[in-house]
């Protein structure tokens, strides 16, 4: 493991082994490598006149508008896809970007509509994450997929107090000082939130016979840690205002930024998708108002909801996120993209006929159920 620096470009100079080979899913036939996982709006609306030539769904009669609801960590590749899908499709996007929680709820709870729903753990969608006043299906959806995936990091500035001395091999050592301040986002409110309190917990937790600190170091992890407005597009420009002197959240954000970053352990990092390592995820556990989550493998997930009003334009956005196109656009933007994407063998009869064609229909990812 390596401390992470990233050049003026925003791309890390080095990469630590924690996100490599993230996924493998176990499907029928044999083991399935997978690889190349802000409060309020972030709307980048256009048009076009384009015709469809890419992935496969016409424009032909269809609405020249949709809506996104998705997760404060998609904004970077989804506002980068934007431009492209709207001249490509001849549609206007508006997007609204917040906490995957809090972006469900908006249609669980608020009643609002929506397109395109993205969340940054899937199991948000699926309706046995624990967070019963969440979830989406069956209520409010048929189907969803699996996209992409990601890992845990820390990012800090190089000023920050202990900038000199952190590394991979000693960051708790450096955040549990006198007078730091580390933020993460609202667990009730943004899974990069409660996945910032696992990856803590999980570094007292055993494994393969060892931890990295004990409970006493964990108690001091917390009480160092606040949860500061916003979710994790926020905590970047609150990390460099010197609100804060460290920032957990994930690697796909810390690796396209100027800052400085670490890539963690990958028994804390919740990046690896083998049945050890999803085991020991499972020692970790957040309550939180929005219910209680346990810890397990980042996965994100894409659905068309119910109650969406144009349907047929959110599987065209699905469906181009499992086409080159919007994997070489979640590579540039730090994910890893989920090839082919993944949906549930006992949904596949819901799924549109064009995502089908282009995604393996499993009973499972790894040891995730599906």
């Amino acid at each position: 493991m390596r401390k992470q620096r990233t050049g003026a470009d925003g791309s890390g100079q080095q990469r630590g082994t924690s996100r490599r080979g993230f996924l493998t899913a176990v499907g029928a036939a044999g083991t399935l490598a997978l690889a190349g996982c802000l409060a309020g709006s972030d709307d980048d609306s256009g048009g076009g006149d384009g015709a469809s030539t890419g992935t496969g769904t016409g424009t032909a009669d269809l609405a020249d508008s949709m809506s996104i609801f998705h997760a404060g960590s998609l904004a970077p590749p989804f506002s980068a896809a934007e431009p492209q899908f709207e001249e490509e499709y001849g549609v206007d996007v508006t997007r609204e970007a917040q906490g995957s929680v809090a972006s469900t709820q908006k249609i669980t709870q608020q009643g609002r509509s929506a397109d395109v729903l993205g969340v940054s753990d899937f199991r948000l969608l699926r309706g046995d994450d624990g967070s019963g006043d969440v979830d989406l299906l069956p209520e409010y959806g048929d189907w969803y997929s699996i996209f992409t995936t990601n890992s845990m990091s820390i990012q800090y500035r190089e000023d920050s107090p202990g900038a000199d001395d952190i590394s991979a091999d000693n960051w708790w050592e450096v955040l549990t000082r006198d007078d730091i301040t580390i933020g993460h986002s609202d667990p009730a409110v943004d899974p990069g939130g409660y996945r910032a309190v696992m990856t803590q917990q999980l570094g007292a937790e055993e494994f393969q016979g060892e931890r990295l600190y004990d409970e006493s170091t964990l108690q001091q992890l917390r009480d160092n840690s606040t949860v500061p407005t916003g979710t994790e597009t926020n905590l970047e420009g609150q990390l460099e205002s010197g609100e804060l002197d460290y920032v957990f959240y994930y690697q796909s954000i810390s690796s396209t930024s100027g800052l400085p970053y670490i890539d963690l352990q990958p028994e804390v990092d919740l990046s690896q998708a083998t049945n050890e390592y999803a085991e020991h995820y499972a020692k970790a556990e957040v309550e939180t108002g929005s219910g209680t989550f346990t810890g397990a493998p980042i996965a994100y997930g894409l659905t068309v909801p119910s109650v969406a009003e144009a349907p047929e334009r959110g599987a065209q956005w699905v469906e181009f996120f499992g086409t080159d196109p919007g994997r070489t656009i979640l590579e540039e933007q730090g994910l890893t993209p989920v090839d082919p994407i993944v949906v549930p063998s006992d949904t596949e009869d819901a799924v549109p006929d064009t995502i089908l064609e282009i995604a393996n229909a499993q009973d499972s990812l790894g040891p995730l159920q599906l």
